[in-house]
This record gives C-alpha cells, sequence and structure tokens, in this order.
C-alpha cells in the first residue's frame, strides 16, 4: 500500500543479501548443482538444523529444506515492513516497560490449517534472514477447517452469502407475511444474513471444525443459536424504547427521571437480577477475555476466545426474551407504578447498551425494528 509498495523491491534486495551472508543457505548451497533445481529457486535453506540449533519448540516435524524462490522473499518483506508499520505507530502509544526486549510487536499468524505448514516455513525463513528481537514473537492462530453437509457442488464465500441472504427473506416472508420490496426491508434482510453468517462462523472455537448446513431448514429467524434471534432481540428493545417514548410524547407517562433518583429495589424479579449479574457486570470481563491474547509459551500455537462474545449474545437473548415474554415492562399509566416501570426501563437501557457494544465488537449494526 502507498510507501510501502515502493520499498518492497529494496527490502527484497536486502533479504537476498541476508540469503547470502546466512551459514544455513550457504551450507545448502555448497555441493549442490543449481541446474537441479527449479528457475525460480534463488537456494534452499536447512530449515530443520536451525529449528535444532535454536531450541525452538512445536514446528512442524517435517519441516526440512526449503526452496526459497523471490515470492517467499517478497512474504518476508511484507511481514517485515508490517512490524516497521507498527513499531512506529506504537511508539509513541505503548510504554517501554511493556515490551522489556526493545521490541514493541506481536506477530500473530492466523492461518487455515491447511497453509500452517507453509506459514512455518515462512516464520522460519524470517528468523534466519533477520534474527532481531520482534522475530521472535512470532505465533500461530490455526483456524479450523469449514466443511459443508452433502454439497452437491463445492460452493465459494459469494454464493454462501447469497445464499443465505435468499433463506433469509424467504423465512423473514414466512414470519412476516408478503415484504415490501423497498430499501428499508433490502437493508434489515441483509444485515440479518450478516449477522447469520457471523455467528455460523464465530460462535465454534477457532481452531474446531466447522460444519455448514446449508438446507433451508438451517436458518431460522426462530433459533435461539441464530445471529437472528440474537438482533431480533435487540430489535425489540428499540421498539420498547420507541413506544414509551411516543406515550411520553403523548402525555400518557412522565419522562425518565435520571437514574440516581430511582427506587431500584422495585426490581424484585429474579430474571431481572439474572440479567445485572449474568450480563451487565461481567461485561467488561467478557471482552477483555475476547481481546487477549495468552502470554508467550514455549510452542508456537496460540488460541484466542473469538468465539465469546457470539455465546455471551445468544445467552444473554434468551435470558432477556424469557425476562421480556413474562414482565409486563410499559404497565397501566397508574402513578403507583411508576417507580417500578422506571427502574425496569432504566435495567434494559443498559442491557440494550451492552447489545449494541457486543455487536459494535462483530461490526454488526443493531437493528431498530424487524
Amino acid at each position: 500500500s502507498g510507501s510501502g509498495g515502493s520499498a518492497l523491491p529494496d527490502t527484497v534486495s536486502d533479504l537476498k543479501r541476508a540469503l547470502g551472508r546466512s551459514p544455513c543457505a550457504a551450507a545448502c548451497e555448497q555441493g549442490l548443482g543449481t541446474a537441479a533445481l527449479p528457475e525460480d529457486v534463488i537456494c534452499k535453506v536447512h530449515l530443520k538444523s536451525f529449528v535444532e540449533q535454536q531450541g525452538l519448540v512445536g514446528y512442524d516435524p517435517n519441516l526440512d529444506v526449503l526452496l526459497v524462490t523471490e515470492g517467499k522473499l517478497r512474504s518476508v518483506a511484507e511481514l517485515q515492513q508490517a512490524v516497521v508499520q507498527c513499531m512506529v505507530s506504537n511508539s509513541a502509544a505503548l510504554p517501554a516497560s511493556r515490551f522489556p526486549d526493545g521490541s514493541c510487536c506481536s506477530i500473530v499468524h492466523v492461518v487455515s490449517c491447511e497453509e500452517e505448514f507453509q506459514q512455518q516455513q515462512l516464520d522460519l525463513l524470517w528468523r534466519i534472514l533477520d534474527p532481531g528481537a520482534h522475530t521472535a514473537l512470532q505465533k500461530h492462530l490455526v483456524c479450523g477447517p469449514v466443511k459443508v453437509t452433502n454439497p452437491s457442488s463445492p460452493i465459494g464465500a459469494d454464493q454462501y452469502f447469497q445464499l443465505r441472504k435468499r433463506q433469509m427473506y424467504e423465512a423473514s416472508v414466512m414470519k412476516y407475511g408478503e415484504l415490501a420490496q423497498d430499501e428499508a426491508w433490502t437493508e434489515v434482510i441483509d444485515t440479518l444474513a450478516v449477522a447469520a453468517i457471523r455467528f455460523e462462523m464465530l460462535s465454534t472455537a477457532h481452531q474446531s471444525q466447522i460444519t455448514l448446513d446449508l438446507e433451508d431448514s438451517s436458518i431460522s429467524t426462530k433459533g435461539t443459536k441464530s445471529g437472528a434471534f440474537v438482533m431480533y432481540n435487540c430489535a425489540r428493545l428499540a421498539t420498547l424504547f420507541d413506544t414509551y417514548q411516543r406515550a411520553v410524547e403523548r402525555g400518557t407517562y412522565p419522562p425518565l427521571p435520571p437514574a440516581s433518583e430511582l427506587n431500584f429495589s422495585c426490581l424484585r424479579e429474579e430474571g431481572e437480577w439474572l440479567l445485572l449479574f449474568n450480563y451487565l457486570l461481567p461485561f467488561p470481563e467478557v471482552l477483555q477475555q475476547a481481546a487477549q491474547l495468552p502470554a508467550p509459551t514455549k510452542g508456537i500455537r496460540i488460541t484466542a476466545n473469538t468465539e465469546t462474545v457470539c455465546k455471551f449474545l445468544i445467552q444473554l437473548s434468551m435470558d432477556f426474551s424469557s425476562y421480556y415474554n413474562r414482565v409486563h415492562v410499559l404497565g397501566e399509566p397508574f402513578p403507583h407504578l411508576f417507580d417500578q416501570m422506571f427502574a425496569r426501563l432504566r435495567l434494559l437501557g443498559a442491557v440494550r447498551d451492552v447489545f449494541h457494544s457486543a455487536l459494535a465488537t462483530l461490526h454488526l449494526p443493531p437493528l431498530s425494528q424487524i
């Protein structure tokens, strides 16, 4: 990108020079007639002996000799530039004490299980060519495969998205009747389809296999484990506050007083305490858990809690839905009932904020209506 792209050839040339000086590369060139090598191969590098010399742990035991091509050097150059950009942008923001070794970023290779072997080769080639502190901080986050049950033909990402979108439209027509073909509905269906896909992909731990069932029955606006279910409950909260606001404007209810003036002892329902203790209070911890990568260990693989937010939202939606179906929040407009209504509205306002924040981490906009 921009300046980065123009500097790439220089970085590749530097890496070629480093390759010429490297004992791992030099040793393997001796006595090996280059005629035997494919045309684009610059030289061979012994990865296995390097891993043994350095005492590195966790690499594939089948890593042996790597044929270094221009393409592989370009990949290493891109990694190197990413680190330089990261160090420039972080140097002011991060205290040196966080990174005592002088480096200011960790490198996480996010790869599918099929590409893990090739990525380990790149990792080692980079360590050989640039023995700086940052190359030592490489870790690999491996994602399991995505399988499709009974595929009639191979399916690509675009077809998968279009299929889920069509299914979401049909499921919505079944639930709400024929939909107006306007922009607002198109946007709602698009958002629901994206939510369905994000939850389908992210509710499973990243290292596990995901099995996609592409049958029409597998996508539903009702299924409690789906993104559509979460979006639906978020929209119910928007509708609740919209209804309340309109009633305030009509003079049916008074405006919501500040939290400091409310009597929260009116909240005696078990469902209310459940929302507070299981969701509102632990939410910052859930976000921290989702964003945290574990401390460096001896091996090279790491796991991340990528499924945390989806699981949290699904559970929250189930408990909120059960409470909301049971409790009438906006009651009769009698002054002696206002205390309880206000306390409930404040509690559910906080629940709505949690929904919005959690959905934002998945890059999903909250829907104001479905």
